[in-house]
């Protein structure tokens, strides 16, 4: 089962979790209307490097954890694909969201 970025992600987008895949499974993109990642479930090995260094810990292990952001993932991950990287981040830089907080 593939990884699963979810909706903490959304209009943070930190991008340190694409620059550590070592398949190149994450893509930016935009989604309702706000920066987002999702990770390519075709490609994704669920090595779980991208969890390991996402500052607000939006990455789940498993699409049963979060069903509905599973089908986000999949269904963006082909329109995202052909996006241009981003630079990250820094990790220890204040969420957008108040919701969030720094792991």
């Amino acid at each position: 089962m593939a990884y699963v970025i979810t909706e903490k992600c959304l209009g943070e987008r930190y991008g340190e979790c694409a620059a550590v895949c070592p398949v190149e499974a994450i893509y930016p993109g935009t989604y309702k209307g706000q920066n987002f990642m999702v990770i390519d479930p075709a490609v994704c090995i669920s090595c779980g490097a991208c969890a390991a260094e996402c500052p607000v810990g939006s990455i789940v292990e498993s699409e049963d954890m979060d069903p509905v952001y599973a089908k986000i993932n999949a269904e963006l991950a082909p329109q995202f694909k052909s996006n241009p990287k981003v630079t990250p981040r820094p990790k220890d830089e204040a969420p957008k969201k108040p919701t969030n907080k720094l792991k």
